[in-house]
Formats: structure tokens, C-alpha cells, sequence
């Protein structure tokens, strides 16, 4: 039987970086996570958030993510550090939308390129194919041809673009959906 709830070892995954280990996000994890996040809002448009986000604001967001179900937080740790974390929420509120999911993978600075982005997917995709969920949707501000590689690489195809949907940094920005069926 899949358990959906345990820690998988990086160094043990075909293709994982060594001394990884990939585990559900959890209460001590908050400040770090937040900080990974802030880094995103600063500093590029991938998100849409304009200001930097306490912790305590992100509370709520952290126990809307269970160790179990289709609403998930993976983090990727290495010697008690975080590194990256990789998610799956609500696509939409309405209830017709519950088996559709949401997901977005973030790595802190300086750990991009070491296959982290694809060890957090592929383990969240795998989670998620044990739950009752029938799509994923990625949005992807463009241009970010790493984050298309990655979600690509994965099985998410394009099916549309919001043109200059959000403004950020005095820019207008793109942002592209993609889709992925599971299960």
C-alpha cells in the first residue's frame, strides 16, 4: 500500500540529489518556507503577491495543507534545512472543482539546478495519484522557460494564456495554464 505521509530520501530516488529528503511540510517549518516564498515576492514576478508575507499571514495557508489528501506541502530538506517545497490547493472554491488541484513548486535561492524542482513534482504527482483528483493546472508568468521545462517534463500541457494579467515591478505579465490529468 502507497504512504502517502512518508519520508522519501532523495539519494534512494533515481536521480535525486543526495542527502535530500522529501517529507510533508509540518508546523517548524513556517519561517522557512515564508522566507523561500518572500524571495519570490521581492524579487521576481512569479507570484503576484506585491509585498513580502509574515509567517503568522501564512499560518492559515500551512493548515490548509495536510500530510494526507489532495491538498498537499512537500518540503525538500537536507541536514534540517529546507530547501524548496512543492504544493497542491484548490483550483478553484466552488465545489464542482474539488478534484482539480492547483500546483506550484518553489526552491530557495541558490538551490535551483540541482533537480530538487523535479524531486518535489514527482513525488507531489505521485501523492496526488493515490487521491481523489482528476486534473492539475500550473499558471506560470511568463516568460519562466525553466518552470515550462519542468511542468512539461512532467506531463502538463499548455491550454491557454492570460494576457498581461497581472501587474507587478510597473509590468504587465502573461501568465500560462497548463494541465495535467492523474490518476
Amino acid at each position: 500500500m502507497y504512504d502517502s505521509t512518508a519520508e522519501i530520501r532523495a539519494d534512494a530516488a533515481p536521480g535525486g540529489p543526495a542527502g535530500i529528503r522529501i517529507r510533508p511540510g509540518a508546523d517548524g517549518d513556517l519561517t522557512e518556507l515564508t522566507e523561500i516564498y518572500n524571495h519570490y515576492v521581492v524579487h521576481t514576478p512569479v507570484t503576484f503577491d506585491i509585498e513580502p508575507v509574515t509567517a503568522e499571514e501564512r499560518r492559515a495557508w500551512l493548515d490548509a495543507h495536510p500530510a494526507t489528501g489532495r491538498h498537499r506541502l512537500l518540503v525538500a530538506e537536507e541536514a534540517g534545512r529546507v530547501l524548496g517545497y512543492a504544493t497542491s490547493g484548490p483550483f478553484r472554491a466552488k465545489r464542482a472543482y474539488e478534484t482539480s488541484v492547483e500546483t506550484s513548486v518553489y526552491l530557495g535561492p541558490g538551490h535551483t539546478g540541482r533537480g530538487l524542482g523535479g524531486l518535489l513534482y514527482r513525488t507531489l504527482l505521485e501523492a496526488l495519484a493515490h487521491e481523489d483528483v482528476h486534473r492539475a493546472y500550473a499558471g506560470i508568468t511568463q516568460p519562466n522557460a525553466a518552470s515550462m521545462r519542468l511542468h512539461e517534463r512532467f506531463g502538463f500541457r499548455p491550454v491557454g494564456v492570460l494576457g498581461e494579467v497581472g501587474r507587478k515591478f510597473g509590468t504587465f505579465w502573461d501568465v500560462a495554464w497548463l494541465e495535467k490529468r492523474i490518476g
